[in-house]
């Protein structure tokens, strides 16, 4: 691709638009970033009994659709409760590179957990995630969930550094894994202070994607 690509962000929290576009600054500043956001999406989810239903789904394919419109050479999710919804965009536009905000960072993890006992720790604010996500782990790793509710209430009322410490403290009480797995964007703000209560490896979402995704782009999946 001779000209910079354009890369869609497709946002469900405000709170992940300035961790994948600070990713991006660093590690592929070239790219061409738009950044597409539905705040009503994660609440929709939460309320709904029915999860991830059909109605999800069109809304999803029509943001894709959008995205594609407006000239977009890659795709990246970047709210990790939405796995089924994101295949189907994978599936009706198979000649876009639609990435998963976890894809890069599970490959990373897992790479690390099969050198040792094949096991993982997911970390996650958001409880959908807990369900969407361990499924897209390879079925010989071990997904041990962990829900920290209380951080994303302090990510909403801006506490940043209680949100930090929170994840950290409920990374600081796992045992018998390989690694730890941050699920969210809006994680990757605690890495340092994660990394720092464990002798853990610790993983997060956006660096891994962002070199997933040019990957995928620069191997001509376009």
């Amino acid at each position: 691709m001779t000209n910079p690509p354009r890369i869609a962000l497709i946002h469900a929290l405000a709170h992940s638009v300035a961790p994948i576009n600070a990713s991006f600054a660093r590690l592929w500043p070239d790219c061409r970033r738009m950044n597409l956001l539905d705040d009503s999406l994660a609440g929709d989810l939460a309320r709904n009994p029915d999860g991830l239903d059909a109605a999800m789904t069109r809304r999803f394919l029509a943001l894709g659709e959008y995205a594609i419109h407006a000239g977009a050479h890659g795709i990246l999710f970047t709210c990790s409760a939405f796995g089924p919804c994101i295949d189907a965009v994978r599936r009706t536009w198979p000649q876009i590179a639609v990435l998963k905000p976890n894809d890069g960072m599970i490959d990373e993890t897992v790479a690390v957990a099969r050198a040792g006992g094949r096991r993982i720790a997911l970390l996650a604010t958001f409880a959908p995630t807990l369900v969407s996500m361990p499924p897209e782990f390879p079925g010989d790793i071990t997904v041990t969930p962990v829900h920290v509710p209380a951080a994303m209430d302090a990510l909403d009322a801006q506490d940043l550094d209680r949100h930090d410490r929170l994840i950290a403290a409920a990374a600081g009480t796992v045992r018998g894994v390989d690694a730890i797995a941050l699920a969210q964007f809006s994680m990757a703000r605690a890495v340092s202070m994660v990394a720092a209560a464990t002798d853990l490896p610790v993983f997060s979402t956006p660096d891994s994607a962002v070199r997933a995704l040019r990957r995928r782009l620069d191997a001509g999946a376009t």
